[in-house]
């Protein structure tokens, strides 16, 4: 199970985005910057303490399995660099895994698409959702990542230069291999949206809201915020569990706006995005699904689409539908497309 790491090869390209990063060191100064998308760590956050990487087993509801947390990270308890694909807690939620998404590319330095996206392809909102997408968006979108055409508006963003990098090294099977077995895969409920005045305080843990605890615990007024956050942390964020669900705490008010947006085009404001995502907005043809999907990633997405640091395949068509989005419409959009029905309810997936 242990991997080497690809060191000597990514170092290169690490010591690029390091010097990207501290040279755009500070948030976009646009007022229509969705900063709760992006959960970029501040100066007094750290990361959730977890336990050691020792030999205790721990299980997850409904699975038949039992890992160490090493196991369960895709760590090496005696050297942390060493990276490998995480427990499969539920291999019976998804299709056989290609080596790339199982095992990713030690000589290449490709990290396991599983390690990130969890092997189910549900991600967590710090990252993309692959699973359910059609497999010619899937293709187009690792292209333009591979051609250096898709890009984070907010550049302290590090893991979107990470996947670039592993990108340009994939080869054109591995990216078809990737796209199908993602697109096997249904999208099954995954976001559980509430509409709230107040939401528990927050920190940002590697780019994931976690609620706070001790004396910083408590609440505060939600804003004009999305505040996307694990249902259960222990499960979902020191585990990965592919199957824990995660909490979009929403403006009061926000779904219903949304859905105008969304539906509708706001009174000529964008353009009704059935359009092109189909009518239930899980896909049509290419276009990819949007419906019960992260928050934090679809808002992600529309913001870099306006800022032109997302281009590529999809960007003409969407530049001027995003064109004149502000803030208040990401939240509402993206509460209203979270709020809506998965592609099916329990976890199906076609292995032929």
């Amino acid at each position: 199970m242990k991997r080497v790491c690809g060191i000597t090869l990514l170092l290169g390209s690490m010591l690029g985005v390091m010097s990207v990063l501290q040279a755009q060191d500070e948030a976009p100064s646009d007022p229509n910057y969705p900063a709760w998308a992006w959960a970029i760590p501040g100066p007094d956050d750290h990361r959730t303490p977890t336990p050691p990487l020792d030999d205790t087993k721990y299980t997850l509801p409904g699975s038949n399995f039992s890992f160490t947390l090493g196991e369960a990270q895709g760590r090496d308890p005696n050297d942390r660099s060493v990276r490998f694909g995480p427990a499969d807690w539920f291999p019976e939620d998804h299709p056989t895994m290609p080596k790339i998404v199982a095992d990713g590319d030690d000589e290449r330095g490709i990290t396991p698409c599983s390690l990130c996206h969890l092997p189910n392809g549900k991600g967590r909102p710090e990252n993309a959702p692959p699973a359910g997408q059609p497999r010619e968006y899937t293709i187009a979108t690792l292209m333009d990542m591979k051609n250096g055409q898709r890009a984070s508006a907010d550049k302290r963003k590090g893991n979107i230069f990470r996947m670039n990098k592993y990108a340009e090294l994939m080869t054109v099977e591995e990216i078809n291999e990737v796209a199908e077995y993602y697109a096997a895969m249904k999208w099954t409920p995954w976001i559980i949206v509430k509409e709230v005045e107040e939401v528990p305080k927050v920190y940002s843990s590697i780019g994931m809201w976690i609620p706070s605890e001790g004396d910083e615990a408590g609440m505060e007024p939600i804003g004009m915020r999305v505040i996307e956050t694990p249902e259960n942390v222990f499960d979902a964020e020191i585990l990965r569990g592919p199957r824990s669900k995660w909490i979009a705490y929403v403006p009061v008010g926000a779904v219903e706006k949304g859905k105008d947006l969304v539906t509708t085009g706001g009174n000529g404001k964008t353009m009704a995005c059935a359009t092109c995502h189909g009518p239930d907005l899980h896909g049509m043809g290419a276009m990819p699904s949007i419906a019960a999907r992260s928050p934090s990633y679809i808002a992600r997405q529309l913001y870099s689409y306006q800022t032109g640091d997302r281009n590529g395949t999809m960007a003409v068509m969407m530049k001027g539908v995003v064109a004149n989005m502000t803030n208040e419409d990401f939240v509402n959009i993206t509460a209203y497309l979270a709020s809506l029905p998965a592609q099916a309810e329990t976890p199906t997936f076609n292995t032929e």
